[in-house]
């Protein structure tokens, strides 16, 4: 890798408080890794049904599609940093409880579930602080596309990471020690918060709104707006079709490759690569000019790589496919991410993520739930099919809205100096 090209790939880490955060950030997400793989295998360690897992999975993401847009009107009354302050260190008391139970050995699945309720409810204000802080840290504007990109990079990362170390530590110490781990890691992120230097925030609309006249007024923003509503409804269409590969991956590992935990491993590492691939390619670009075409050509190819993946009984290739389609998933999410946050109202940022997080997180749950009752009737080769057909509909769908969001993101882009305004204007295409 040259010089200048390893500079351009990292050149928000140039920005002091995003350096900060990316350090320990990149530490907190192994140890969340670790905690995902020891709860999973731990309920079912303690249960041996598929079903309770998925219950499981589902108690922790159904928070977010209910509290985040509530959430979200927070954010943008309140210090950021703060927030993340209070739910960084809720995060490290969760996870140190959920220790405490299982070393003591009087842990139960009940017990594990409300406490992955728990967790839920504060990833519900986390995520939508998190994403909206990106824009404080970096305070060049020029610089917030790569930011972007470089957490996609770090949440991608430690996917591949933070799974391994956490098979080693179960077989090794148990379960409980994993939850040890994570709860540390969580330091790395609160004294990450507390060394930065950031400029109070402007508090909008503290005081002239109720909340839910704030949660109307940012739904009502995301709806008139062709470009964040087309963009947020893609982004739910690809979460709830998209994500039940994931789920059913231990039946495909079984059933269609006759493999066992090893190949379920494989398979997952596969997927992590390929979209480590897919954010590092986007913090390699200098520009969100096109970041339009390439959610739709990006969520073209998860749908594609999908339904190929239903159809292959090779493990290798399945590898080869995973990793396609890991890629393209992680460049529409990221992409969206980046205009989403390029082309918002800074009052309404907070909102806005809310609503991102809301599309991305929230609709998980609900597909699972959907892709698990298609495949208990036609079997899990079929329905990640039908997902990949679904997908390959969004992206066309997309492609058809693609010159409204242009005619509208053009101008934004020319007021926020994106790109220059030709002597003539000739309608190039900019998104």
């Amino acid at each position: 890798m040259s010089t200048s090209t390893g500079l351009r790939l990292t050149r928000a880490l140039q920005h002091r408080n995003f350096r900060l955060f990316f350090g320990g950030q990149s530490i907190s997400l192994v140890g969340t890794w670790i905690t995902r793989v020891a709860t999973s295998w731990l309920v079912y360690r303690l249960t041996g049904s598929e079903l309770l897992l998925g219950v499981v999975g589902f108690c922790g993401q159904i928070p977010t599609l209910i509290v985040t847009p509530f959430a979200g009107v927070l954010v943008d009354r309140m210090d950021r940093r703060k927030i993340l302050l209070i739910t960084q260190a809720a995060s490290l008391l969760q996870s140190a409880v959920l220790a405490a139970l299982t070393l003591a050995n009087v842990v139960t699945v009940t017990q594990i579930i409300w406490l992955q309720v728990v967790q839920g409810f504060i990833n519900s204000f986390d995520t939508p602080a998190r994403q909206a802080f990106v824009s404080e840290m970096v305070e060049d504007r020029r610089d917030l596309p790569n930011a972007i990109a470089l957490n996609s990079s770090m949440v991608n990362g430690s996917r591949i990471i933070g799974p391994s170390i956490g098979g080693l530590l179960i077989a090794a110490f148990g379960e409980g020690w994993c939850f040890v781990v994570d709860a540390i890691s969580y330091l790395a992120v609160i004294a990450s918060l507390l060394a930065m230097r950031v400029e109070p925030r402007r508090q909008h609309g503290a005081a002239e709104m109720h909340l839910l006249d704030e949660l109307h007024h940012g739904w009502k923003y995301v709806l008139h707006s062709i470009p964040i509503r087309s963009a947020l409804t893609l982004v739910a269409i690809v979460s709830m079709a998209g994500t039940p590969y994931t789920v059913l991956m231990p039946a495909i590992a079984a059933q269609v490759l006759h493999g066992g935990p090893n190949t379920l491993g494989v398979l997952m590492t596969a997927t992590g690569v390929g979209a480590l691939t897919g954010a590092l390619y986007l913090a390699s670009r200098e520009t969100v000019v096109g970041l339009g075409r390439l959610i739709m050509y990006a969520t073209l190819v998860f749908g594609a790589g999908l339904v190929a993946f239903s159809m292959t009984t090779s493990l290798w290739a399945a590898c080869a496919l995973l990793a396609i389609a890991g890629g393209g998933f992680m460049v529409h999410l990221a992409a969206t991410n980046t205009i989403l946050q390029t082309i918002v109202e800074e009052r309404l940022r907070g909102r806005v993520m809310s609503f991102y997080t809301m599309a991305f997180f929230g609709t998980v749950p609900i597909g699972s739930l959907i892709g698990g009752l298609v495949a208990d009737r036609f079997g899990a080769p079929i329905t990640v099919r039908l997902s990949g057909l679904v997908c390959l509909a969004g992206g066309a769908w997309f492609a058809y809205r693609l010159p409204a969001i242009r005619a509208v993101v053009r101008p934004i882009y020319r007021e926020r100096g994106i790109i220059t305004v030709p002597a003539v204007d000739t309608g190039a295409k900019t998104l």
